[in-house]
This record gives C-alpha cells, sequence and structure tokens, in this order.
C-alpha cells in the first residue's frame, strides 16, 4: 500500500508498507499441507482445516511483520527507526542495476538499511547529523521517486526538529 496525498489529519505525507512479494506467499503456501499431513492419522477434516488454519496464520503473520516506510511530523520513519528530515540530505531514488548494486556490493557496511527481497527500488539519503554514527539510509522502496519526493516535501515544509 502506497499513499501519497498532500497530508492527512495524522500528518503523514507518504506511507509504505514492504510487504512480501506475491511468490513468497505462494511460498508460504507449502505450510499448509504440510500441516495437514501431521493431523491426517487423526482425521482428514481436521487435517485439512489445521492446513487452511496454519496457511491463514502465515499469511497474516507475513503480513503483520511487514516494516512500513513513511513521513511524517518531519520524520522518515522506517521499521522501528526514525530520523527528522533536517538531517536528511542528498535523498535520491534508484532502481534497476543501481539499486541492484546498492543492496549488493556498494552497500556501506556502516549504513543503516531496511531492505526487502522483491522489491527492486531503492532509497539513499545521507545522514548530516553529525552525532550520528550512521552516514546514509537505505530503504527498500516500491515508489522510491514518490518517497524521495515526500522526504524533500517535508523537508521545504520546515517541519523538522534539527
Amino acid at each position: 500500500m502506497t499513499s501519497t496525498n498532500a497530508t492527512d489529519a495524522a500528518g503523514i505525507i507518504y506511507r509504505e508498507r514492504l510487504t512480501p512479494s506475491l511468490w513468497a506467499f505462494v511460498s508460504a503456501a507449502v505450510v499448509a499441507p504440510m500441516a495437514a499431513m501431521v493431523f491426517v492419522p487423526f482425521d482428514t477434516t481436521i487435517a485439512l482445516a489445521a492446513g487452511i488454519v496454519v496457511a491463514v496464520l502465515v499469511v497474516v503473520l507475513m503480513i503483520a511483520a511487514a516494516p512500513r516506510v513513511e513521513v511524517r511530523g518531519g520524520e522518515l520513519v522506517a521499521g522501528r527507526a526514525h530520523i527528522p528530515v533536517g538531517f536528511l540530505d542528498d535523498v535520491e531514488p534508484f532502481v534497476g542495476n543501481e539499486a541492484r548494486d546498492l543492496r549488493g556490493p556498494g552497500l556501506q557496511r556502516d549504513a543503516w538499511h531496511l531492505i526487502r527481497g522483491g522489491i527492486d527500488g531503492i532509497v539513499q539519503a545521507r545522514v548530516t547529523d553529525p552525532a550520528d554514527p550512521t552516514p546514509v539510509w537505505v530503504i527498500s522502496s516500491r515508489t522510491p521517486d514518490r518517497l524521495t519526493a515526500a522526504v524533500r516535501r517535508a523537508q521545504r515544509a520546515g517541519t523538522t526538529t534539527a
């Protein structure tokens, strides 16, 4: 889910949930027959019900555990981490080979990152806070151009705590 409306009542400029890809959900569905096989010796109806319950539970947990990326209240929130947008500079979106490089050999070892497989886009932002040991944030995004624009909009709005 991606939202880029101006600003809602909670001050959210951008919101995205980094849910797993469709293939991850299909792969997770394999646990349903495995769970059902455990209960087959008892009763086939119980086995079928157990398989369905396990499949639904795995999908719900995958969605619930998916981190959110938001720009709200003058902050960039990625998962459980947050930073005032005033401490970010050189915010750039990357896709394709550039994004692949930033996720792999180009990933700085001391960078803070929230990377999810199956999501091509990457947003990289340099941290300007001298007290912060992390020089750069690297965040997966399905719409890296929108996330970059939302951070820049929040910076222009001057709602930073920096």
